[in-house]
C-alpha cells in the first residue's frame, strides 16, 4: 500500500506540475501580466519590469521538476525543491485568497481559471503529497542509474522547456484560452442574452442606537422588513455599502470600450465592420518594438491604397504620447484608446495584429510573424 501511495502521489505531482509549467509556458506574457500583479500587491514594483523572464524560468522549473519526479532522478534534491515550492505557493495563494488581493491566482493560466481558495485548496492537496514524497524519497526509484542518460534526459527536458517558452514568447501561444481568439466573434461575446440574471445585490446599513451605542448591520430588505427606521433611537452612521450576493451573467468579453482622443464611443463602429479591418493593438507605445510596428504600419499602407481596408492603432498610452509616436513613426492608421486589459487580452505582443470582418476574428500575428502583404493578399484581401 506504502508503495502504491508513493508511486500514486509521484505520477500524480509530476504530471501536475509539467502540466501547470506547459500551460503557463504556452502564455508566458500572460503569466508575466500574473507576476506583475502579485509585484505591485506586494509592493514589489521593482520586479514588474523582470516578469515575463521570471515567468519563463518559474515554468521551466516546474516542468524540469515534474519530469524529475517521474524519472526518478535526484530524489533528494527534485523533492526538497518540490516541498520548497509548494510551501511558497501555499502562502502565497492563502494570502491571495484572505485577503482578496487576487482575484485569480494564475496557476494554470486562462486555461483554467481558478480562484484564490480553489487554488489554495489545490496547494493544500500538493503540500500533503509532497510532503509525502519528501519523507519517503529514498524509496523513489530513478528509470535508469546510468548518469550519462540522466544527464542527457535533463538536459532534453531543459531545453525543450526553454526553447517552448521562447517560441510560444516571441510567435503568440499554440493554444488561445482568451476570448479574442481566433474564430471568436466579438459582437457575440458582449451581448447579455434575453432573460440572463443581472447580479444581485444588497444595500447594508451601519446602524448605531443613540442611547444604547449598539451598533449593528443591516441589510436593505431587514431595514424595511422589521421597520426599524421608524425608530427614532436607529440610525444611519455612514455611507451605505453594496454587497453582491449572487453573481449574475457575465459576458466573456465585458470590458473593452473604444473611443477617440474626446471620449467618443468608437466600439460598435469598429468591431462590426462587416468589411476587412486591421486592428494593430500596442497597449503601450512606450515599450512597442518599432520595427515591428514600422513593418505593419507599411503592410497597413498597402492595405488601405489597393482595397480600401480601413486600419486602426488601438493603445492605452496618452492621447498626446500617441500623437508624437504617430508623427514620429509615421503611422498611417486611425488611433483609437481602449483600456489596457482588453488590449493585452487581444493580442499578446506590443504590437500585434488583428484581422477582423464582421465581428469576427479572422487571424491575428504577433509582430514577429506578420505576412507580407503579398501573402494577405492571397490568404484574404484578393478573395
Amino acid at each position: 500500500m506504502n508503495k502504491a501511495a508513493l508511486n500514486f502521489c509521484r505520477i500524480f505531482v509530476g504530471i501536475l506540475f509539467i502540466f501547470s509549467g506547459l500551460i503557463k509556458a504556452n502564455d508566458p506574457l500572460g503569466f508575466g501580466y500574473k507576476l506583475q500583479e502579485y509585484f505591485e500587491v506586494f509592493h514589489m514594483p521593482f520586479l514588474s519590469g523582470m516578469a515575463t523572464g521570471i515567468a519563463i524560468l518559474l515554468c521551466v522549473f516546474e516542468i524540469v521538476l515534474g519530469a524529475l519526479l517521474l524519472f526518478g532522478f535526484w530524489r533528494k534534491q527534485v523533492t526538497t525543491g518540490l516541498l520548497v515550492v509548494i510551501i511558497f505557493f501555499t502562502f502565497l495563494t492563502f494570502v491571495s485568497a484572505a485577503f482578496k488581493v487576487v482575484t485569480s491566482c494564475g496557476c494554470f493560466g486562462d486555461a483554467i481559471p481558478l480562484t484564490p481558495w480553489q487554488s489554495f485548496s489545490k496547494d493544500l492537496v500538493l503540500l500533503v503529497m509532497i510532503v509525502f514524497l519528501f519523507r519517503n524519497r529514498d524509496k523513489i526509484n530513478p528509470v535508469t542509474n546510468h548518469a550519462g542518460w540522466q544527464s542527457a534526459l535533463f538536459a532534453i527536458v531543459l531545453t525543450f522547456s526553454l526553447m517552448f517558452s521562447q517560441f510560444t514568447y516571441s510567435r503568440l501561444p499554440i493554444l488561445d484560452f482568451l476570448p479574442y481568439k481566433v474564430g471568436a466573434s466579438l459582437p457575440e461575446l458582449m451581448k447579455i442574452p434575453a432573460g440572463a440574471k443581472p447580479d444581485e445585490y444588497l444595500i447594508m446599513y451601519n446602524m448605531k442606537n443613540k442611547e444604547t451605542g449598539e451598533t449593528k448591520v443591516m441589510s436593505d430588505k431587514d431595514y424595511l422588513k422589521t421597520e426599524i427606521w421608524k425608530d427614532d433611537n436607529w440610525e444611519i452612521i455612514g455611507d451605505p455599502e453594496s454587497k453582491l450576493i449572487k453573481k449574475g451573467y457575465e459576458p466573456k468579453i465585458k470590458d473593452l470600450q473604444i473611443t477617440d482622443a474626446s471620449g467618443t464611443d468608437y466600439t460598435k463602429e469598429l468591431i462590426e465592420n462587416p468589411y476587412y479591418n486591421l486592428v494593430i493593438v500596442a497597449y503601450n507605445l512606450k515599450d512597442s518594438n518599432e520595427e515591428g510596428m514600422a513593418k505593419i504600419n507599411a503592410i497597413a499602407l498597402n492595405a488601405t491604397e489597393q482595397f480600401n481596408i480601413r486600419s486602426v492603432l488601438l493603445t492605452s498610452s496618452s492621447a498626446q504620447d500617441a500623437d508624437a509616436y504617430s508623427k514620429r513613426m509615421k503611422l498611417f492608421s486611425e488611433i483609437f484608446y481602449a483600456d489596457a486589459v482588453p488590449l493585452k487580452s487581444m493580442v499578446r505582443a506590443n504590437p500585434g495584429v488583428l484581422l477582423l470582418k464582421n465581428g469576427v476574428v479572422v487571424n491575428k500575428w504577433h509582430y514577429n510573424n506578420v505576412p507580407s502583404f503579398d501573402e494577405l493578399t492571397k490568404m484574404y484581401f484578393a478573395k
